[in-house]
This record gives structure tokens, sequence and C-alpha cells, in this order.
């Protein structure tokens, strides 16, 4: 079951706040009005008072968005609710002709009905927050869930691709035919092949990992697939060691080689040519020199997507594809810093929730 909106509720509540207090509240003010008139003014009365409030309520969200700010926001919107419920309604009884200033010289006058408005602040702020901690709570909970189920997904697509029979199939051939050629490289290429595995198995659950292990396990499955393409296939890693304490999601770049090598041509007469490097504004780039083949490999057409959401999660950080007739580039953010990473998960909470 779908909720109205809070403004339909707000709407609709007005009116019939507005009739039920017209004859509740009874004061000498309104001994001689009619009861429609009673009726108009209490309207009057719940629909600034009511608006005001929620305004209030709107705004101090904007200042204490976050969930540990709670408490704080929770006070600080009781407090200034109350003081609106104590002013504004003064205000009002001043536009309408119903006292005059030298009325609300006498302070009785000007806390008239202050009780209800101090019981009416904690109701409307109690509901208000309580109704805005609640979608906070499901919100953090579903991106959580989102998340979890990216990387499942994550997880699901570098199996495939990395561990399906038609990789296996053709790391098999390869060694197969470099035991006939020369052992000790079947040896090397068994290795290689064993540490490749190890580190997807270890580091497919894993936000982050220094880029210094990425390029590690990228240069070993670089190696794997040198030895079947051993003259048609380039890959070089120019990256300053400066940048090499920074992190990066896992298996990122093992995707993105992945990718090059499923959608380009890769033959003796036109080689592809991979190249891995931090621009001037420290960002990583893979780029490959453009021949998309006639007709592409069977693809899930996720690895990219996938790329990007772990991103997004990871603190809003864009993904950028930069195609020309000749290259296809992917820039990739670094992060700095784990605590880097906490600070930007919040911020990407902070922004799903308002």
């Amino acid at each position: 079951m779908k909720w109205p909106s809070e403004k339909v509720i707000r709407w609709i509540g007005i009116p019939v706040v507005g009739i039920f207090m017209s004859f509740i509240i009874k004061d000498h003010e309104h001994e001689q009005n009619t009861v429609l008139e009673n009726i108009l003014i209490s309207l009057v009365f719940t629909g600034v008072l009511w608006n005001g409030a929620v305004l209030i309520i709107f705004q101090l969200r904007k200042k204490f968005p976050d969930l540990p700010q709670t408490g704080r926001r929770l006070v600080v919107t009781y407090l200034v609710v109350t003081l609106f419920l104590i002013i504004c309604p003064n205000l009002i009884r001043l536009a309408l002709g119903i006292v005059t200033l030298d009325d609300l010289e006498n302070i009785k006058n000007v806390f008239m009905n202050s009780e209800i408005n101090m019981v009416a602040a904690f109701m409307v702020s109690s509901i208000y927050e309580g109704a805005y901690f609640f979608q906070q709570w499901k919100n953090s909970f579903a991106l959580a869930e989102q998340f979890r189920n990216q990387q499942i997904r994550t997880q699901f697509e570098v199996l495939q691709n990395q561990m399906s029979p038609h990789f296996l199939f053709n790391s098999l051939n390869t060694l197969t035919a470099l035991i006939a050629e020369d052992q000790k490289v079947a040896i090397d290429f068994t290795q290689t092949l064993s540490e490749v595995y190890r580190y997807i198995l270890q580091n497919r659950e894993r936000e982050l990992v220094m880029l210094k292990e990425e390029l590690i396990f990228s240069k070993s499955y670089v190696y794997l697939l040198q030895m079947r393409y051993p003259e048609n296939l380039e890959v070089n890693f120019s990256i300053d060691s400066g940048y090499e304490e920074r992190y990066i999601a896992p298996l990122t770049l093992q995707m993105l080689v992945e990718n090059a090598i499923k959608h380009n041509i890769i033959s003796k007469n036109e080689p592809l040519q991979i190249d891995i490097y931090v621009d001037q504004n420290d960002v990583l780039l893979v780029k490959n020199n453009l021949q998309l083949k006639r007709t592409l490999e069977k693809s899930t057409k996720t690895g990219l997507t996938n790329i990007r959401k772990r991103y997004e999660f990871l603190g809003q950080r864009n993904i950028e594809v930069i195609t020309s007739q000749s290259n296809y580039i992917v820039a990739v953010p670094l992060i700095e810093m784990l605590s880097e990473l906490e600070t930007k998960k919040e911020s990407s909470h902070d922004r799903t929730n308002h």
C-alpha cells in the first residue's frame, strides 16, 4: 500500500484540524463570532502555523541532514517550532485585528494558549522527525542492499569471464603448447595462472585494494594473455611509484583490459596496444587503439556498468569514457586514502536520503 505524500496529508489535514480546533479553543476573543467566522479564523491559524512549522522542519533537515545529527536536529527543531508557534499566532491576531499592540503588552495575552502550542510543537516535530528518520533508515538499508547485490553481480561476471570454460580452454591450450615447447615457461605460466586465480578469489569481495596490488595482479593477467597473443598484444604500464599507495576498486584494470580484448581485433596486421598510465589530474587511464571487431563475442555488457556503480557507491566518483576515431579511453579515479572512502560514503548516503 502506497501512502499519500506529505503535501496531500497536510492540505487535507489543515481543514480537518482547523474545524476541530475551532470548537476546542474557547476564549473571550471569539465570543462574539459566529461559528462560521470561528472556523475561518481557525483555518487561517492552522494553515499558516502548519505550513510555517513544516518549512522550519525542512530547512533544519538541510542544516542537519545526517543520521548522527538526529538528536541535535530534533532538539533544535522542537525549540524553534515552539518559538514559532508562540510568536506567529500573535502576528496573525494582529493582522486579523483580533488584538492590538496594546493588548500584547500584557504578557498573559502573548502566551495565550501556549500550553497547546507547546504540545502541538512536540507532536508535529515528533511526527515529521520520526517519518524522516524512518525514511533515512530505509534508504540506508536499500543502499547497502543495492551495493551487496552489485558486489554479487560483479563477482558473478568476474567468475563468468575468467573462470569460464572458454577461458580455461584457452589457458590449457596455451599450457599444452608450452609444455611441448619449453617446460620452464610452462611452469612459469602455471604458477602465474595460479596467482591470478588466487587474487580473484581473495579480493573479489573487497571494496578497495592498493593500486600496487592491482598492478601486480594485472601484469600477471597480461602475461597470460601475451602467451596467447605473443606478437599481437602490447600492454604498457607507465605509472609512477608515488601513485601505488592509492586505492582502486579490485579487478577494475582486469575488466578494462578484458573489454579491450573482447571488442577489438587482435592480429599480426592489426596488433592491439593498451596503455595504462596516470595523467596530470591524478586519474588512471586505460587507453587502447580502436579497431572494433565486426562480430563481437557474446557479452553481458555489464562490465563497465559494474565499475561505474561501484565507484558511485564509493563517493559519487565518475568513470569517464572518451572515444575518438582511433582510441578508446576509460578514466578511473584513484582514491588517495581509505579514510576518504568513509567520508565519501557518508556523503553518498546523505545525498541519496536527501
